[in-house]
């Protein structure tokens, strides 16, 4: 084809295009719309509306009121749908001035797991907007509507009796899930801060109580309250203190919201049915459930309370530390007096020590034989020295060195002075016994000891030893105090920023606020052990100052008589009662199940300290190190904190617990019974078995230390017992089980010790004697405060504020408080106890006090 042709081809084409008529589209065939019905009625209050609503109609009520500038009146809708159509609810709006509230009926919350359930039945009281007119009419509207066919529906406006709280005056009403209440509170000019009390005769339904600042919306449903403001779960008690200077317009609401479920309360979870019929995700119909509670609004204490109260805890505690420099004064000046007649009499004066480690003087009676003399044992009995050492022992001597290497002579030191050497000394690099063995084993095991027989090491080497236990317990509270701080700071700042007062286990009904601490009178009642901790700490500088003077000056009665002076063990004892103060007020800024140990750890650890120390009194060559000591206590700490977190119905633990205890008794009464010459090895049971054959079936002989075997037998039927009653009861609060087992244990071997003290021929002073009574006095008053139970982690919050109680001291102080106070003052006299008890023998030759 030309090209011409092809051209002509191209035109006819193009034109054939344009001349063609256009596609028809297909029409899109429109329904008719049917415009919805509307129908706007004037409506009134206290009127009930019985209608319908279908998809095709929107109804409207229209309703005005008078709205005063003094005066707030609530406005409550109350609706019922008649029809069941859960698929197809009705749908409310009430449009107000500031606010639009919205709520479909059935009402469908949530529960645990997803649950749904259903409300027929719902109230919401309306939010209620500001007025700066004297009087205003406000209009407010309340649309109807549906996707369903046909549904009829109730309605109600009125107007809510009491909606503005009283101070001081109770009010009772109802509340349900989906119908739940809200109250204004406005402070009064001369109130700064009030406390919101809501009681229940009923524990379930389980409620929320939430005080929310005049703002709207107000969040009032389940699923929605702990939104904004500070909140608490309920079941009959519930408090929240508020301050007006966290609330702007000087007022607040207080909302009671009923959950759809107990759980979060301790209660069980409802049985959810399911038929073969239905969806799993059906909601369900809780009817009736309904709560009756009241509430009341009081006046909390005023500024001029806080002072008062510090001033007092203050006063209590700083009236010990003028007492303690009275008895020093007194005792001084009786001495400086005493001194003065036997000068006049040409008496010789002989220093003991008192309350401060002053010196007195002390008959001649006392400088050649003491009350032990009948008895005629011990390693210098009878005078005669011991037939496995060349030694003599005199008064006059100022210390004794023992020398193992040649003829064991006896090194008289009694012209050097003494002063520690320079050089460090460890006990493992100089210890005067490493190399006798033997004499060891004779020594000990023999029927009879005296406390010379167990104080043979070098005193350097001991002071050395025991003053570890001060340095580690300081190192210990530093490392254990600093995190511990930080996190309960973290722990009140939670609780200030998400209001959620559930976090921390409070006495609510006696919770002071102060700054950003929510309970600040239980952090104060705890200043108590700070200060008698370092009291203690005082008098034992000064007793430490007074018995240096004595070495430096050769005293004989410092170097050879009475029980051996290590101040290690009670430096500790004093930092500990320190620490348990603070540790105990970190506890206190939030209490709850997680940092109960910050509470309890040094409880444990003067528990042990204590029972230490009395042991070493009598035994100081052979009590356990620091290391050791504090390795059992952490392990303590660890079998405390395992059991809370998994003992609690576990009864796998319970027994795996109860057979380390029972052996962990009778390898420690082994240890004592044979001051430690004994071995655990390979070869322990036939040992054992030995001696029962020789002792109980060959011969029947007595045990060789009666007294040692009466304390261990009791020990060992006690802590069976406890054992016993831990695998059969299974207490719930395992950290005071395990401190009750400690304090059991101490309080026998004290009992054991003061028994035998007397039963030896000594006596208690006069101090000691008035520590004792008075020490057991407030123990028993400390105690009685100690099982009120205002409060308990191992509870639900809801549950635990059932044992709340209003304050009993200077409207202050609660029942636990009183407990840290008369605790703090039991366990400082008890400290002064174990200082002074044996007094009365630092004029006796230690050749003839008796160690049991």
């Amino acid at each position: 084809m030309s090209g011409a042709g092809a051209a002509a081809l191209a035109w006819a084409l193009l034109a054939g295009a344009l001349l063609s008529p256009p596609p028809v589209r297909p029409q899109l065939q429109l329904q008719p719309r049917r415009d919805r019905d509307v129908q706007e009625k004037e409506a009134q209050f206290n009127t009930t509306y019985i209608d319908w609503v279908d998809a095709n109609l929107l109804n409207i009520y229209a309703f005005n009121h008078s709205v005063r500038r003094n005066r707030t009146e609530g406005v409550r809708v109350s609706v019922n749908v008649l029809s069941d159509h859960k698929d197809r609810p009705v749908l409310f709006v009430v449009r107000q001035k500031e606010a639009v509230v919205s709520f479909q009926v059935p009402l469908i919350l949530r529960g645990l797991y997803q649950r749904k359930y259903a409300y027929q039945e719902v109230s919401r009281t309306l939010c209620q907007p500001q007025t700066k007119a004297e009087v205003e009419t406000q209009h407010f509207y309340v649309d109807v509507s549906t996707l369903s066919l046909n549904t009829s529906y109730q309605l109600r406006v009125t107007r809510v009796e009491n909606f503005v709280l009283r101070t001081n005056e109770r009010f009772s009403f109802n509340a349900t899930a989906a119908q739940p209440q809200y109250f204004k509170y406005e402070f009064p000019e001369e109130v700064d801060s009030v406390i919101v009390k809501v009681t229940s005769a009923m524990a379930f339904p389980c409620s929320v109580i939430s005080i929310q600042d005049i703002l709207c919306p107000v969040y009032d449903l389940d699923n929605n309250v702990a939104f904004i403001g500070m909140y608490q779960t309920m079941t009959k008690k519930a408090a929240i203190t508020v301050q007006k200077k966290d609330f702007p317009s000087h007022s607040f609401y207080v909302v009671v919201v009923v959950k759809t479920e107990d759980e979060v309360c301790g209660g069980p979870l409802p049985y959810y049915p399911l038929s073969k019929d239905a969806s799993p995700d059906e909601p369900v119909d809780q009817h009736n459930r309904q709560k009756t509670l009241e509430v009341m609004v009081s006046p909390a204490i005023t500024s001029e309370a806080y002072v008062r109260s510090v001033l007092f805890c203050l006063g209590i505690f700083l009236s010990f530390y003028v007492l303690t420099l009275l008895i020093a004064c007194w005792e001084s000046c009786w001495q400086h007096k005493r001194k003065g007649l036997l000068a006049a009499m040409d008496s010789p004066n002989l220093d003991t020590a008192s309350l401060l480690g002053h010196s007195r003087s002390i008959p001649d009676s006392f400088l050649n034989h003491g009350p032990y003399d009948s008895y005629g044992y011990g390693s210098f009995g009878n005078g005669s020295s011991s037939s496995t050492e060349g030694i003599t022992d005199s008064l006059g001597s100022a210390e004794v060195s023992y020398n193992y290497v040649g003829e064991r002579s006896l090194e008289n030191v009694a012209g050097r002075p003494r002063m520690d050497s320079l050089s460090s000394i460890e006990e493992d690099d100089y210890d005067t016994l490493a190399d006798i063995d033997y004499d060891k084993n004779v020594i000990r095991t023999k029927q009879y000891l005296c406390v010379a027989d167990l104080a043979r090491k070098d005193k350097r080497v001991l002071r050395k030893k025991y003053q570890i236990y001060f340095w580690n317990i300081a190192t210990i509270a530093v490392f254990y105090a600093l995190p511990v701080v930080q996190l309960v700071i973290t722990y009140q700042t939670v609780v200030n920023v998400t209001g959620n007062q559930d976090i921390c286990y409070y006495n609510f009904l006696c919770a002071h606020p102060l700054g950003n601490l929510s309970a600040f009178n239980n952090i104060l009642s705890n200043l108590g052990y700070v200060l008698l901790g370092l009291l203690f700490l005082l008098i034992i500088l000064q007793r430490e100052i007074n018995y240096n003077r004595a070495l430096l000056r050769n005293d004989a009665h410092a170097l050879e008589c009475g029980i051996p002076k290590h101040f290690g063990l009670f430096y500790a004892m004093g930092t500990a009662l320190m620490m348990e103060g603070l540790l105990s007020a970190c506890y206190h800024v939030c209490p709850n199940y997680t940092n109960f140990q910050f509470d309890t750890s040094f409880m444990y650890m003067i528990a042990g300290l204590c029972m230490l120390k009395l042991y070493q009194k009598r035994h100081p060559d052979i009590n356990a190190s620091a290391y050791s000591a504090y390795a059992c206590l952490a392990l303590v700490i660890f079998f405390s904190v395992v059991g809370v977190v998994f003992g609690k119905g576990n009864t796998a633990f319970w027994i795996v617990f109860s057979v380390i205890h029972i052996v962990a008794t009778l390898l420690l009464s082994t240890q004592l019974y044979y001051m430690g010459r004994w071995k655990l090895d390979s070869g322990i049971l036939r040992r054992i078995l030995h001696v029962l054959y020789t002792d109980c079936v060959r011969q029947c002989s007595g045990p060789m230390y009666v007294d040692r075997m009466v304390l261990l037998v009791m020990g060992n039927i006690i802590n069976w017992s406890l054992a016993a009653y831990g695998l059969i009861v299974r207490p719930n609060d395992f950290a005071s089980y395990l401190l009750a087992i400690g304090i059991c244990n101490l309080l026998l071997y004290f009992a054991f010790y003061i028994i035998m003290k007397l039963r030896s021929g000594e006596r208690i002073k006069l101090i000691p004697l008035l520590c004792i009574i008075s020490t057991s006095v407030v123990w028993g008053f400390a105690l009685f405060f100690f099982f009120q139970g205002l409060s308990t982690w191992q509870k639900t919050p809801a549950e635990s504020r059932e044992h709340n109680r209003d304050c009993i001291l200077l409207d202050f102080f609660d029942d636990h408080d009183i407990w840290h106070f008369l605790s703090s003052i039991a366990m400082f006299g008890s400290f002064l106890v174990l200082l002074t008890l044996d007094d009365d023998l630092d004029c006796v030759q230690r050749d003839k006090i008796y160690v049991f």
